[in-house]
């Protein structure tokens, strides 16, 4: 009687009553976990094909604008600098007059070549006049026909002086004319190297430098061109999908640093002949308007060049995801099944991303729900038609 008082006792006991609640709750938990191994719903995904478009391609390039000529202001002549007639830095034109020397001793000197051409010119009057009179005299034979003959030689040899006092004339001339120091080409101006008041060495050699010019508009830019690229280019040309590199009629496009829109437009101008044995590249240049004289040599740009037409499919930026080096598409099948196909990027052409390889034009792509991670290779969706919006521009 005692032991089945204790097993009545026991089986009241509040262990009893927890396993009792234990086993009711993993009875209602087996409906739930059934349920979990029958999988979660599939996931509603847009997709759609890639679209195929002809695309320009444009490579790009880094590189520095550089005057499209530079010249140093130095004086034919020497002398004391009298008058400056620019302010440091400004844009001047071919012609405007930059500095004036001393014009006094080369007053002088005109006027002292002047007053030889005179002298010479009235030697030569004296000249024809003894030969006029000594063909009269030879005829009447009253003086020998050798002193006609010197008298000859005495009217060319004052002709000769006076060119040669012509010459010294047109000289002198040109030395006073220099003396007015002018631009020889439109552009902007450095500062001044000599202040009015100062001696300068002039010439051909040892000259005083003034200043500098540097032209303005056009502006030249200079980059560098892979070698696989230039033989790019010439396969292109000789296929005829791009003109030859001496022509002055292949496209570039430019921005600075500060800007995202190519608005600066030009053509290549010059190639060079041989690629760098250092580098492996071949120095290439464009010619730029630079009307607004925003451009100044030596700040940096980047450029597009024009690298032909080609067929390509396009998707959007947000439909790539990167693994590891790679970058990757997820396609869906014919069973709705997600897979990933590794794909060869290429620009962003009217907002979306060009692709090179890896894809083919009645791929489906998948657009969105790439963030949740039910939509992984393997998974199974539900496909919703989607669209891909191209940003023409």
């Amino acid at each position: 009687m005692s032991d089945f008082a204790s097993q009545n006792s026991w089986l009241g006991s509040p262990l009893v009553s927890l396993f009792r609640r234990l086993g009711l709750l993993a009875g209602l938990l087996l409906p739930i976990s059934a349920f979990a191994q029958g999988g979660p719903p599939a996931m509603p995904v847009s997709i759609s094909p890639p679209i195929a478009k002809r695309v320009t391609q444009w490579d790009e390039y880094s590189g520095r604008f550089e005057a499209l000529a530079m010249v140093e202001i130095r004086a034919r002549v020497s002398g004391f600098i009298d008058k400056l007639h620019f302010k440091d830095g400004q844009f001047v034109k071919a012609g405007d007059q930059l500095f004036t020397i001393d014009k006094r001793p080369y007053e002088i000197a005109v006027e002292s070549a002047a007053a030889d051409v005179a002298r010479n010119k009235a030697q030569v009057e004296l000249a024809e006049l003894q030969v006029q009179r000594g063909a009269a005299l030879v005829a009447s034979r009253n003086i020998p026909e050798a002193e006609n003959d010197t008298r000859k030689s005495n009217l060319a040899v004052a002709k000769a002086q006076l060119k040669s006092a012509e010459a010294a004339l047109r000289n002198a001339q040109l030395n006073l004319e220099w003396t007015d120091v002018t631009a020889p080409l439109s552009g902007r101006i450095s500062d001044r190297k000599v202040d009015p008041g100062n001696l300068i060495q002039g010439g051909q050699t040892g000259a005083t430098l003034l200043a500098t010019i540097v032209s303005q508009d056009p502006i030249r830019f200079l980059f560098d061109v892979s070698e696989a690229d230039q033989l790019r280019y010439q396969r292109l040309s000789m296929a005829g999908g791009r003109p030859q590199a001496d022509s002055s009629t292949i496209p570039v496009r430019i921005r600075l640093a500060d800007e995202t829109d190519w608005k600066r437009t030009g053509t290549i101008d010059f190639v060079d002949n041989s690629l760098s044995l250092r580098s492996g590249t071949i120095r290439t240049r464009a010619i730029v308007d630079n009307k607004d004289h925003l451009l100044t040599p030596g700040v940096f740009g980047r450029i597009q060049l024009y690298g032909g037409e080609y067929d390509a499919l396009l998707i959007p930026d947000s439909a790539v995801v990167s693994d590891q080096a790679r970058k990757i598409v997820f396609l869906v099948g014919n069973d709705n099944v997600v897979q990933a196909r590794p794909v060869t990027l290429g620009p962003l052409v009217d907002g979306l991303r060009v692709v090179r390889s890896g894809l083919k034009a009645d791929d489906k792509v998948v657009l969105d729900g790439l963030s949740n991670p039910m939509v992984r290779p393997g998974a199974k969706i539900v496909p919703q038609k989607g669209e891909i919006v191209a940003q023409n521009k």
